[in-house]
């Protein structure tokens, strides 16, 4: 089991964490969010969150998971920001959205160093990568730099736009771009036979799909193990799944993907983290990636 936290960012930082909120910078703007898993107080003073913040978001009564953002003067409802490490580096749009969500999770960007090295080292002219449950297209960017051949899948229209502007802000182009119901387009692609060098998948804990499709993680995801099975190719490929939702633990994972996959190469497993500037950890969700 492995602890890991990107460590190139310079557009973000984890300022203060606790009281269930966290405190980040994006770019030049600070903002507050919930955070389930921050169960304990704050290093800074409240009085101190507000000085710092240029917008607070906060949860509606009736339905935790909605709300609106409280801005101060100045603060954009949309702006560009940016990652790097190396040669690999994009640009990405963000935004304040009635969910919480900004069109980033800063943590993934260990997962897209990972995928940028590994398609740079596979044996193959123009490896062919499955992005699913892709939302605003950070993995899917990480492996067209790289040199891949990406299809972009996700549910919902809004956002795989929002992913197409991303590619566009990070001078890239070529990627394909699927609004579909990911198991519904991984079985079509079983049935044709298709196959990929690289799959990455960050499912959620509940969705649906354009046409009302159901998606339960627990449900279905074992369904949508088998057949990424079915489309990774024998050798020179990788997988990656991150799993946020519902706490599972990495362990998870690994079962799941040790009784779908005959061959799992190198991997590795465990948890994605952010620090904040007083060293407290905050968790981000588990991860399992193997590369063949």
């Amino acid at each position: 089991m492995q602890l890991l936290t990107p460590e190139n960012w310079r557009d973000y930082e984890l300022i203060d964490s606790g009281g269930f909120e966290k405190l980040e910078r994006f770019g030049k703007y600070v903002l507050i969010r919930p955070e389930p898993q921050a169960l304990w107080e704050c290093s800074l003073k409240r009085s101190e969150w507000n000085n710092l913040s240029n917008a607070e978001f906060r949860k509606e009564k009736n339905d935790p998971e909605k709300g609106k953002w409280i801005l101060k003067k100045g603060m954009p409802e949309q702006w560009e920001f940016g990652y790097a490490a190396g040669e690999f580096k994009i640009q990405m749009r963000l935004g304040l959205t009635a969910f919480r969500h900004i069109g980033v999770f800063p943590e993934q960007a260990e997962n897209w160093n990972f995928t940028y090295r590994t398609i740079r080292s596979l044996q193959v002219k123009t490896p062919k990568v499955l992005n699913l449950f892709a939302y605003t297209g950070g993995a899917s960017l990480a492996a067209r730099a790289a040199g891949a051949d990406v299809l972009h899948v996700d549910s919902v229209k809004p956002v795989v736009t929002w992913a197409r502007e991303n590619m566009e802000l990070s001078r890239l182009d070529h990627i394909r771009w699927v609004v579909e119901d990911a198991l519904k387009f991984v079985q079509r692609e079983v049935r044709r036979s298709s196959k990929y060098s690289g799959i990455i998948l960050d499912p959620p804990a509940y969705g649906r799909g354009p046409e009302g499709e159901k998606w339960v993680l627990d449900d279905s995801l074992p369904e949508m193990m088998h057949l990424c099975s079915q489309l990774l190719e024998n050798e020179n490929a990788f997988l990656i799944l991150n799993m946020y939702s519902i706490g599972f633990s990495a362990l998870v994972a690994d079962n799941l993907v040790n009784s779908h996959f005959s061959n799992t190469g190198t991997k590795e497993y465990g948890e994605l983290y952010l620090c904040d500037k007083f060293a407290k950890r905050l968790p981000l969700g588990t991860f399992l990636r193997f590369v063949r």
